[in-house]
């Protein structure tokens, strides 16, 4: 018999309290010039940076990592509910477009919490504990420096 792990078990959840109203966290996740400005780790650009925000609608990202290494991430946005919710697929992939990883779910749920917002982000259908807790570091540090951006912009 056939067990299947517990979908639970294979999920990111990460939160942050930010520093700047939720209709400015929003805008940070809708349009190119803002998601270049933070999106990836820690010293990572984007020198990609292909949106087309709407329900249905698709990304393609390449983050550079400081060696010089390309990691491409694309996807498919499956709701918007402005300002409060996003939801959209996540696949790795190479540069010829060519999927590595299995697609991912990603939901981002702000919320009023007076003059700040809390940001959830819950990423789901990882193939494994080891896949999730590789993608922990990245978001993290991705969510720190948007924390970052957005308390300057304020």
């Amino acid at each position: 018999m056939n067990v299947r792990p517990d979908p639970t078990e294979h999920a990111l959840v990460l939160t942050r309290l930010l520093d700047a109203p939720r209709h400015l966290v929003f805008d940070m996740w809708t349009r190119p010039e803002h998601l270049a400005r933070w999106w990836g780790p820690r010293n990572f650009t984007l020198p990609t940076c292909e949106v087309d925000f709407r329900a249905g609608g698709s990304y393609r990202f390449c983050m550079r990592a400081p060696d010089g290494t390309d990691h491409w991430v694309r996807g498919e946005y499956r709701e918007i509910v402005e300002p409060e919710r996003l939801v959209f697929t996540w696949v790795r992939d190479d540069e010829e477009g060519l999927r590595f990883r299995s697609t991912n779910l990603v939901t981002v749920t702000l919320a009023d919490h007076g003059a700040q917002t809390k940001l959830t982000l819950h990423h789901a259908n990882f193939q494994s504990a080891a896949d999730r807790d590789d993608h922990e570091g990245g978001w993290s540090q991705c969510l720190d420096r948007l924390a970052e951006l957005t308390s300057r912009t304020r």
